[in-house]
């Protein structure tokens, strides 16, 4: 959805469509997660994973605030529990300070009781940029917003097959044949299948899915936590 609403924004004349497998969207991974707006804490600066996370960041919350879509920034304690993490604390937060964030810093122990009362540990940082959305919520923004600069969704469209001839390719779904000159495959977890549905040899990569666990607190338990730890 994003692709396809900066490709539309920056080239209006360009015809656009978006093929989703499923009868809504964001029914995989888009949905299925912790829901945090990560900050680019954890990686190392000035690599494309953080150059990739801060921008990111930035472009989600600037979206977010033009089309009125509810976050938060809750802010994060990063704590250690034991002496030997304290130098693994302490890179943190140099790593963030080298990736722009802001107002990141280390905490008292009785400061890291303010925030969270019942989280116990020998030193913490706090990281105020951090944040939760509801990914779900941000798609459904993002195909509306693409839609009414005309672009087009066709739901419930698998691609089955992609052939290519004379620069034009030709993409088949169960219910339509659409022809364009260029094929942008954003198909997550099934990205590597797409690719060798448009490549004439076979491709060496594979997509090696990992699942995540996800946990609820019980409600008589909820006051444990505030925000995140």
């Amino acid at each position: 959805m994003a692709t396809g609403l900066k490709i539309k924004q920056q080239k209006p004349d360009l015809k656009i469509a978006i093929l989703e497998k499923e009868s809504e969207v964001a029914k995989h991974q888009t949905g299925n997660n912790s829901g945090v707006i990560h900050s680019g804490l954890y990686y190392k600066p000035g690599s494309l994973k953080a150059i990739n996370c801060i921008n990111g960041y930035h472009e989600l919350i600037k979206f977010c605030e033009e089309e009125n879509v509810p976050f938060e920034l809750t802010g994060k304690v990063v704590v250690a529990t034991r002496e030997e993490q304290i130098p693994i604390l302490n890179g943190l937060l140099e790593r963030g300070l080298q990736n722009g964030l802001a107002g990141t810093r280390s905490i008292t122990l009785d400061e890291l009781k303010a925030y969270e009362p019942y989280c116990a540990g020998v030193a913490a940082i706090h990281v105020p940029q951090t944040g939760i959305v509801d990914y779900k919520v941000v798609a459904k923004a993002y195909a509306s917003k693409f839609e009414s600069v005309g672009g087009e969704i066709f739901l419930e469209h698998k691609v089955d097959q992609i052939k290519t001839l004379n620069g034009v390719s030709y993409v088949r779904t169960a219910y339509h044949e659409f022809s364009c000159k260029l094929v942008i495959n954003c198909a997550g977890l099934y990205s590597d299948k797409v690719a060798q549905m448009n490549q004439v040899e076979e491709i060496d990569v594979k997509i090696i899915p990992f699942r995540g666990e996800y946990y609820k607190i019980k409600k008589e338990r909820e006051y444990l936590v505030k925000n995140l730890i």
